[in-house]
């Protein structure tokens, strides 16, 4: 994962005492790092990585309440809430589900770019696309149809790694991620014909009607807690027959959750609600682990839906 993100308080004493609580939390000295941390914003009362990380204490300590406050500190700190203190807010049930903070997602993949494809094959065991590319191919067989593509769209493209397991198969891609660094790692690749710094959703409504014969969101979703919008959006850039494959995350119950990795879990009922909503066709749905968290498998599922 990427290099914690760290925002200074412009007061070095405080800089050095969130340094000394790190070491403390990082060895294991709860009680102790969460101390050092009030002792921190009693120095600089807006310091927002300091208010974040004493939240992450409080949970870990079982301090609930103690916790929604210093996240609440930390979101008022940083307006733009680079931490993610609102998805814990969201998380800790203090605050009801919401879109996650853009700004949250661009510096967290911005920051990921550098060692995003080791971390998430080697340390992830990341298996997403060729887990797109096989429910794709087996959706098209399904029809009679060739698994190929004219022109795909690849929301949320992070470095490539979806065009690659669909190169052969594509003859134009056009990705879009919110990340710029991403995208230039993209754009090294040689896979896009076109590549957008952008919002998946705000991406897709600059999109023509039917410009598109396959949309791919590989481990896309779990960033976007409510996917009608985002579904209906597809359904109209998508020609008629074209396809939509994603991979998302999943739980037992119903709806939407935020899960442990402050991630979106999307239910299979309400993921079937939704395509219907949107008015697309479900192909196929599985349920598959798309990558490893502690080295287990993290509950996923595998859908292709089309536009009929």
């Amino acid at each position: 994962m990427p290099a914690r993100l760290f925002l200074s308080s412009g007061n070095i004493v405080a800089d050095r005492r969130y340094e000394f609580a790190r070491d403390l939390q990082l060895k294991g000295d709860l009680a102790g790092a969460a101390d050092v941390l009030e002792q921190a914003v009693e120095l600089a009362p807006r310091f927002a990585s300091a208010w974040f990380t004493l939240g992450e204490i409080r949970h870990a300590l079982g301090e609930r309440e103690r916790a929604i406050a210093a996240f609440r500190k930390a979101r008022e700190a940083d307006a733009d809430d680079r931490h993610g203190a609102g998805l814990w807010l969201m998380r800790l049930g203090s605050e009801p589900l919401s879109s996650m903070p853009k700004a949250y997602v661009r510096t967290l993949f911005d920051q990921y770019a550098p060692k995003f494809e080791r971390a998430l094959i080697d340390d992830l065991g990341y298996r997403g696309p060729s887990l797109l590319f096989k429910a794709v191919l087996a959706a098209r067989r399904a029809v009679g149809k060739p698994a190929f593509f004219r022109r795909a769209l690849d929301l949320g493209c992070g470095t490539g790694l979806a065009a690659a397991a669909f190169v052969k198969e594509v003859d134009h891609f056009t990705g879009l991620d919110l990340s710029a660094r991403m995208v230039e790692k993209a754009r090294a690749t040689g896979l896009y014909a076109e590549l957008e710094v952008s919002d998946i959703l705000e991406g897709l409504r600059t999109r023509q009607d039917a410009s598109a014969d396959l949309v791919l969101a590989a481990d896309a979703f779990v960033y976007v807690a409510d996917l009608v919008p985002v579904l209906v959006e597809t359904r109209r850039v998508l020609a008629a027959g074209g396809l939509l494959a994603f991979t998302t995350e999943t739980h037992h119950g119903d709806g939407v959750i935020i899960g442990e990795g402050l991630r979106y879990a999307h239910g299979e009922a309400y993921v079937c609600a939704a395509l219907k909503s949107a008015g697309l066709a479900l192909s196929q749905l599985e349920t598959l682990s798309a990558r490893n968290e502690d080295n287990v498998p993290v509950p996923g599922l595998v859908v292709v839906a089309a536009k009929v």
